[in-house]
């Protein structure tokens, strides 16, 4: 397996720092957190920039996964708003998203940001799926002819009331086309909150299209890394496995107490533990 860690764990740390640790800690991918680099947008950002970033993790001897966190900024984006002009600019940003994910040398999006795609108070999930595929479509296609790939993120209903379940994302996936350029995201404290049953058993559920899994990210229910809490990975190593994924492992942190250093070497040793005995 491909072992990659997301770059805003290493809050406060530059890249070249960052890329270095992850690098001596095992991992072979970073995953990148445009609010990290690019507050303001990377549409502003000069083409050295990311070729700078690009170079720092060629340098430790990492692949840029991608990108996430894509909507945190700048202010102003939403992909179901009701407002064309919103939506006309959100579209216009995803592709420019998608363009700084290539230059970077990434190869996917992971697109969940809950905020910024929750529903407006009146507008059904009907609509929300209109818009959305609406503000999509012209992204998609960009992200075709530049070999990046859209991960649509099912994010938990506490989070958000719009794509809440790995199903509510492949049915949008469908409507899009579900081509090479789109595909959905596994998250494991998305799994958790989806349903009772075990986050294996709904990525089985859907075995018959796992072709549609993007990407993966590692954590815990109790938004910590994986093995800090009471989410076995053998099952969920062994349902990706049937399901003939081999794409990125990327561990995502949200509960970050106990310091960078050490969620990043427990987190891959632990996975590397689960994957060893699998």
């Amino acid at each position: 397996m491909r072992y990659a860690v997301c770059n805003e764990l290493f809050a406060g740390w530059d890249l070249d720092r960052a890329c270095a640790f992850a690098a001596e800690a095992g991992y072979t991918g970073i995953e990148l957190a445009p609010f990290t680099f690019a507050p303001e947008g990377v549409d502003r950002l000069p083409p050295a920039r990311l070729r700078t970033m690009r170079q720092a993790a060629a340098s430790a001897g990492l692949e840029v996964v991608g990108l996430h966190w894509l909507l945190v900024g700048p202010s102003g984006l939403h992909l179901t708003s009701t407002d064309q002009a919103v939506r006309e600019r959100t579209s216009e940003y995803l592709c420019a998203l998608a363009e700084c994910c290539a230059e970077l040398g990434g190869g996917t999006l992971v697109l969940g940001s809950p905020k910024q795609r929750n529903l407006e108070a009146g507008s059904s999930k009907a609509e929300g799926v209109r818009l959305a595929a609406e503000v999509l479509a012209p992204a998609v296609e960009r992200a075709g002819g530049l070999g990046v790939r859209w991960s649509l993120e099912p994010l938990p209903a506490t989070e958000t009331n719009f794509l809440t379940t790995l199903e509510s994302s492949l049915e949008l996936d469908a409507l899009l086309g579900g081509g090479p350029a789109l595909g959905v995201q596994l998250d494991v404290k998305s799994l958790c909150a989806e349903s009772v049953e075990a986050p294996s058993g709904i990525i089985l559920q859907h075995a018959a299209r796992a072709d549609r899994f993007a990407h993966f990210h590692a954590n815990d229910r109790n938004l910590g890394a994986p093995g800090s809490g009471d989410v076995d990975f053998h099952p969920l190593f062994a349902a990706i496995r049937s399901c003939g994924y081999s794409g990125w492992i990327s561990v995502e942190v949200f509960d970050t107490r106990a310091g960078a250093e050490a969620i990043a070497r427990d987190a891959i040793g632990y996975m590397r533990r689960v994957e060893s005995e699998a």
